[in-house]
């Protein structure tokens, strides 16, 4: 369902849902080199050996990494006002890390659009429920609500 939706059909969306993503793989390569970029060097993340012994028995993703990583997975089905000229973070809700993303897992994301609000002419707040899941696991990595604001020129 990716793609321009007129302004005046955005309420119609709410309730549906979208995806869900590809799978992607979250190595240990893309784990470093957040952990280098975020100077967040913990030995769950970074440290095969000592987290090996350890409650997750490898190293696990940033939360953040998986976070952020909504902008690629969303990328391949969120909706966007007709005529916008960009679409911008406005923030989030609620993030909730419900379980950790192991080394080498797959995840994939899906989402729900919450609301459309026609803030001022011009300006469309979108508001996703989104979710991570980790291929094989019952519990999701994060649930998270996230907003974007559209500028329609």
């Amino acid at each position: 369902m990716a793609g321009p939706v007129p302004i005046d059909r955005l309420q119609e969306l709410v309730g549906t849902e979208l995806g869900p993503s590809e799978w992607m793989v979250v190595d240990q390569e893309r784990i470093d080199l957040f952990a280098a970029v975020t100077e967040d060097h913990q030995f769950i993340h970074v440290d095969r050996d000592l987290a090996a012994q350890g409650p997750f028995g490898t190293t696990i993703a940033h939360g953040f990494l998986t976070l952020s990583l909504l902008t690629r997975l969303g990328s391949e089905f969120l909706i966007q006002p007709e005529g916008a000229v960009m679409l911008i973070n406005y923030g989030f809700d609620k993030v909730r890390f419900l379980a950790p993303v192991r080394s080498g897992s797959r995840i994939r994301a899906r989402a729900t659009v919450l609301d459309a609000t026609e803030r001022k002419p011009g300006q469309v707040l979108l508001r996703y429920g989104f979710t991570i899941e980790i291929e094989g696991e019952d519990t999701p990595a994060l649930s998270a609500e996230w907003l974007t604001l559209g500028f329609v020129g």
